[in-house]
């Protein structure tokens, strides 16, 4: 009988799922030992807090994260701080301050893209609700004094678990970045190759083609993410990193020039000659032959043979030819491209301490997402503060702390998956209450209280819970379990609360409601519409066509902006009804023009007439506009006078002749390019 893979994760666990479930019982027993030594008011939250931390146990990550929550409870409990001693008579006002910073906070965790980074955001809003929330439960005894004591005790409770966290991730079996970095960068050049294959057959699959570039951008996004983490990890890191930085910056490089010869064989078969089409063909091979390889020698001796054979055909080619002699540039800067991505995992596999370096990927920002995140996080506090004010109940404090971080740690999942993922945290909420209830709380309260016993009694739970926060299908279910159960029993030196089933029954109803709430505000509260987004996401794209020229290096900082605004035009377009994929081969076509244009000023870097700067500063303002007038389905005229003007200049001034009709083809190309997205767009348009 074939196991689903939840069930595998629990009948049939891995090593390394009993090793990280290991790992994690240590750590949260740890952090309970050291937070109840120290006589800590609350010493549940350093075990919430070593929890949070285990989700990615790699050393470097680990590092990382608790960094960020440390960095984040300083700054939570400095503003903690600040909105009681300046509202501690005016409760109204200090719950409005509370939801403004977390809306604050809320807003800029939408404009990253590291997990880690979003935590610390997570942190530095949630850490104020603890401690002034706690404060005013009882306000009869709200002094300066007792300010700080409430805040001290929040902010070592949190950085007691992180700090306990990290020391087990590095002492006990330790996980590094760098492995998991080495992996996914095969994976990404793997498919890379897989893709340029597709993309290069003559009778190729739409379909998939694009599933190989949904594939690309996601694992892109994966390892730009790990790449901060793995400096943390020795000398050695910092190049690691900018190894992997390099692997990004150059895969979006190999996206933007594969485009020109997969759509030009496609869609205008007839401008390519025979030497050109033999070419491509011969291409295909070697991406072929280097796919199947699994050796980096290999690999790399194949791209060099390339790259021989494209240079020798370049110099064969005879005059007169514009778009042949660019397409055959372009081709030989393209094999360029693809050595150094494989340089690039040379250094990543071998621990070369690598110079070569290029900007991360960046997270797309986007205002009105970050509005919307804040808005909505804003919202389910003050409805979980409306509750506790309406009830008058300390258990609905919950429905203002962990729902709240919930929210701002999953806005950036797509709309489909976080359903999945607030039911399946549902779930573990439900498992976790009759557990607290009836198995921990039921055999505590018969125990004499030895802190031995305590942890005999917590570590099943746990180790269960933390083999689900192991695998990517589970994790939902065991931090719903975990965290609510951590909650529910809340160990400590004084478990009196825990053992009154009233008090433990109203914290987990408030647990259960606040997600509930959360569900329905995800639901209700969607943020922009995807067609909105995708325009938004193509003007911003042609604003950086504009402004590409003024920045140093600019293909390399263009391609750092264009991965998320990729991967996001991707994911909305797999949500559309169609699936035809307009607006990712948009978006592709918006990365091959800024290496078009980059390309262009490369190749008058030797015309040092400065009448054709404005001239450039035209075209380049002509291209974007001939971009969004492509993406409505429309014609842009003044881009063909701009092109003509300009090459009519470059011609006055002499450009050696070889230049000359590279340029020309470039812009043959580009037209060909908008009139063919015009028309197909305008089909679509007509069609809906």
């Amino acid at each position: 009988m074939t196991l689903s893979p939840i069930q595998a994760v629990f009948l049939t666990p891995d090593k390394r799922t009993l090793i990280f479930a290991t790992k994690g019982v240590i750590s949260m027993t740890l952090a309970l030992f050291v937070a109840m030594y120290l006589n800590l008011d609350r010493p549940y939250w350093a075990l919430i807090s070593a929890v949070f931390l285990q989700i990615r146990p790699e050393s470097g990550l680990v590092i990382e994260k608790g960094l960020m929550q440390i960095i984040g409870t300083l700054i939570g409990g400095v503003m903690g701080i600040t909105i009681l001693q300046a509202f501690a008579g005016y409760p109204e006002l200090a719950i409005l301050a509370l939801a403004l910073w977390l809306g604050v906070n809320a807003g800029l965790s939408a404009m990253v893209s590291s997990i880690n980074f979003i935590y610390a955001f997570a942190m530095a809003g949630i850490t104020p609700c603890l401690i002034v929330l706690l404060v005013m439960v009882s306000p009869a005894t709200v002094t300066s004094e007792a300010i700080f004591q409430v805040a001290q005790s929040r902010v070592s409770e949190i950085i007691v678990g992180a700090l306990c966290a990290v020391m087990v991730s590095l002492l006990l079996w330790p996980q590094s970045v760098a492995s998991g970095l080495r992996q996914q960068s095969r994976n990404v050049i793997n498919q890379m190759l897989d893709y340029l294959v597709q993309e290069l057959a003559p009778n190729g699959s739409h379909e998939k083609r694009h599933q190989c570039i949904d594939t690309i951008l996601e694992q892109l996004a994966a390892l730009n993410d790990d790449s901060s983490a793995v400096v943390y990890e020795g000398p050695e890191g910092p190049g690691r990193g900018r190894a992997a930085n390099l692997l990004c910056n150059k895969v979006m490089s190999l996206l933007a020039e594969i485009q020109i010869f997969g759509r030009l064989q496609r869609n205008h078969p007839e401008q390519l000659s025979q030497t050109l089409q033999t070419m491509l063909q011969q291409l295909r091979q070697s991406f072929m032959q280097m796919s199947a390889s699994r050796d980096y020698s290999e690999c790399y001796q194949l791209a060099q043979q390339q790259r021989h054979q494209l240079i020798h055909l370049r110099n064969q080619l005879p005059c007169g030819q514009p778009l042949q002699s660019r397409l055959l540039k372009v081709a030989t800067e393209f094999i360029s491209d693809l050595i150094m991505v494989l340089k690039a995992y040379d250094a990543l596999e071998n621990s070369d301490n690598s110079l070569l370096n290029a900007p991360a990927l960046q997270p797309h920002r986007d205002p009105l997402i970050g509005l919307t995140t804040g808005f909505r996080t804003a919202v389910l506090f003050l409805i979980g503060a409306g509750i506790w004010i309406g009830t008058a109940s300390s258990a609905a404090l919950m429905l203002m702390i962990l729902p709240v971080m919930f929210s701002m740690m999953m806005a950036r999942l797509p709309l489909t998956m976080l359903m999945v993922v607030l039911r399946r945290l549902l779930v573990g909420v439900a498992i976790s209450t009759p557990l607290a209830i009836f198995f921990a709380l039921n055999l505590l309260a018969q125990s004499p209280g030895d802190f031995e016993m305590l942890i005999l009694v917590l570590a099943g739970p746990f180790f269960v819970g933390l083999m689900a926060l192991a695998n990517r299908p589970t994790l939902p279910y065991g931090l719903g379990l975990c965290i609510p159960f951590v909650i529910l029993v809340r160990p400590a030196n004084d478990m009196s609360y825990a053992f009154s089933v009233d008090y433990t029954l109203s914290n987990a109803l408030a647990i259960g409601v606040g997600v509930t709430i959360l569900y329905w505000l995800f639901k209700l509260i969607t943020g922009p519409g995807i067609p909105l987004m995708q325009r938004r996401l193509l003007q911003a794209t042609a604003d950086d066509l504009v402004s590409i020229s003024v920045h140093h290096a600019p293909e390399n900082w263009f391609n750092a902006r264009m991965g998320d605004r990729l991967l996001r035009l991707a994911n909305y377009d797999k949500a559309a009804a169609d699936n035809a994929r307009e607006m990712t081969d948009l978006g592709l076509t918006g990365l091959n023009l800024g290496h078009v244009s980059t390309r262009l000023r490369r190749l008058l870097q030797s015309v040092s007439d400065q009448r054709l700067e404005p001239l450039l500063d035209q075209w380049q303002h002509a291209l974007a506009q001939a971009f969004l007038a492509s993406s409505r389905g429309q014609q842009w005229p003044a881009f063909k006078d701009c092109s003509a003007e300009l090459l009519q200049a470059i011609h006055d001034d002499q450009l050696p002749q070889e230049q000359l009709e590279m340029i020309e083809g470039m812009f043959t190309r580009v037209s060909l390019t908008f009139e063919r997205t015009a028309n197909t767009m305008a089909q679509k348009l007509n069609n809906g």
